[in-house]
């Protein structure tokens, strides 16, 4: 059951907008808490949305869908929720971090392009911070702790190691680094696609 806690769910804001996503476990507990409400993604009521109380009752005799069972009563898993007072529009771009940097580039080291855990990877400066570099998106990838030593704090012509892919500012969308995984559920299609298309519309 704990692997299924960890699975992915859609956050929507209170205007139905893709902001990002929370672990299973994290959407039953804002359920719980009354700042969230789960949104039925099947039937002829698809899209209504359920308290606590109302979730419970439509996960009665849905013994097709994935449950998870506690001592009284069995839930059924959520796929979306909908929170009650959030109404922060969608972040405009990824906020620059080591794992966003990881997710970016597949956790591959950009120099020898071997895909390992995040334990043993680190980030590399392409032009060094003591030639100028910046810590920025444009001049950061994902090295193997080999990689990076080797290359030290030489430019990438003089230690013969070029990035795979030039490292760029990643597109923000509520998926980022999940599509690639394949962990997101098709029930949010409906959702991104919406995004899509306000974007387009906006453009």
């Amino acid at each position: 059951m704990n692997a299924v806690l960890e699975h992915p769910v859609l956050v929507l804001n209170r205007f139905w907008q893709p902001i990002h996503t929370c672990s299973v476990r994290r959407s039953l507990h804002l359920l719980c808490l009354g700042h969230a409400q789960v949104v039925q993604v099947e039937g002829d009521e698809r899209f209504n949305s359920h308290d606590l109380s109302s979730w419970i009752s439509y996960s009665v005799g849905n013994t097709d869908a994935e449950m998870i069972h506690g001592a009284r009563i069995a839930i059924r898993v959520p796929k979306i929720v909908v929170l009650s007072v959030y109404d922060r529009l969608p972040r405009l771009e990824v906020k620059f971090t080591r794992r966003n940097v990881f997710l970016r580039d597949k956790f591959t080291c950009q120099y020898c392009t071997k895909v390992l855990p995040e334990t043993q990877l680190n980030l590399d400066h392409v032009m060094p911070r003591d030639k100028g570099g910046r810590t920025t998106w444009d001049n950061i990838v994902t090295s193997c702790f080999r990689c990076n030593t080797r290359k030290g704090n030489k430019l990438p012509h003089e230690a013969n190691m070029h990035p795979q892919i030039k490292p760029f500012a990643p597109r923000w969308r509520p998926l980022f680094g999940m599509h690639e995984n394949g962990l997101a559920d098709e029930s949010w299609n409906h959702f991104l696609h919406l995004e899509r298309d306000d974007k387009r519309r906006s453009a």
